[in-house]
């Protein structure tokens, strides 16, 4: 099946000509795609339904379980018009709602803190189901006056591996047709895929760029993160220059802090040394356990005491808001327990 929310406002109006409809069909539909709706609640002619439900899906992406936080943040489980099922996480925040959002079923990075690598890559995401699982969730939240304002592509999957859907969903979310979000407004979180990020420079997004860094060196990063035997920290350093150079945006370091790892002062010795003058900011993460992986996280009183390494050290660095924790916090969690309960 195809996806209807692929499709820019223009591709849509052609879709609509060819199908031997009247135009304004388009606006009617783009309408109520972009409330949420499946094609069968679109008020248009059900001889329009019937053609349209012939190749595309007429639901996308749809909630199938959704788990509450002491602190207000949801985490959905969303199911595929093909069965699979991805996850993501609705943040409320004095602005309003910010999403982290899926980019692929699976990834295939390997990371060892992360969940969503533990089955492997299964397929990318398309366009209109990135995209969908935001207005699957603005349909929610409408009810109670809110609408997301923020989106993180955070979840599972790796953003720029699957790179020319996700370039073709940050134009759609942009486009005053469809709901209207900046690229500005848009964190990227990548592990690093250096050619992928010189291209990103080039496309005229400005999205805010987000690289797990995690490690000082190379071959301490290689312990976790597999893409570290293929590009060193310097390349990425190199990568985010341009990018900084290119868009005039500060770029985001994520560093997870995992008790015994990487957390001691020489580290914070040696990420100064490696930042320090750069235009980037340090995002500190206290590590969201995940069972298989065996890793553990460092405690409050050490990620305070690395930041304040940090700051003294001439660094721009948080510690990032610890949410969703008793929900599974990690991306990929909900995921795999979805999975390993449908095996037993």
């Amino acid at each position: 099946m195809k996806i209807l929310q692929d499709l820019s406002y223009s591709e849509l109006e052609n879709l609509i000509e060819q199908l031997g409809e009247k135009k304004f069909r388009a606006q009617q539909l783009n309408t109520g795609l972009m409330q949420g709706k499946s094609i069968s609640q679109i008020n248009v002619p059900v001889t329009l339904k019937a053609k349209l439900l012939e190749s595309y899906a007429d639901e996308p992406v749809k909630i199938i379980r959704t788990l509450t936080s002491s602190d207000g943040t949801e985490k959905y489980l969303f199911s595929l018009w093909d069965g699979n099922v991805i996850e993501g996480v609705l943040m409320k925040y004095e602005y309003g709602y910010s999403q982290c959002v899926s980019t692929q079923v699976g990834c295939r990075m390997g990371c060892k803190f992360c969940a969503s690598t533990l089955g492997g890559l299964v397929r990318n995401l398309s366009p209109g189901e990135i995209l969908s699982q935001i207005l699957t969730v603005n349909a929610k939240v409408k009810e109670s006056g809110g609408a997301v304002k923020k989106v993180v592509l955070m979840g599972s999957g790796e953003p720029l591996d699957n790179y020319d859907n996700v370039i073709k969903f940050l134009r759609n979310l942009a486009a005053p047709t469809g709901i209207n979000i900046s690229p500005r407004n848009v964190s990227l979180s990548t592990c690093g895929i250096v050619p992928k990020i010189y291209s990103l420079a080039d496309e005229g997004l400005d999205v805010n760029l987000t690289v797990s860094l995690h490690q000082t060196t190379d071959e301490g990063r290689a312990r976790t993160m597999p893409i570290a035997k293929k590009y060193s920290i310097s390349e990425i350093l190199e990568a985010c220059n341009c990018y900084f150079k290119k868009t005039g945006r500060r770029y985001i370091f994520e560093y997870t802090l995992i008790d015994g790892e990487n957390c001691d002062r020489e580290h914070a010795e040696q990420l100064i040394a490696l930042l320090k003058g750069r235009c980037c900011h340090v995002n500190l993460i206290r590590l969201n356990e995940v069972k298989e992986r065996k890793l553990l996280s460092a405690t409050d009183k050490q990620a305070y005491r690395f930041l304040g390494w940090l700051e003294k050290g001439g660094l721009s660095a948080t510690v990032r808001r610890r949410m969703g924790a008793d929900i599974g916090g990690a991306c990929g969690q909900l995921r795999a327990s979805f999975l390993e309960g449908e095996q037993c």
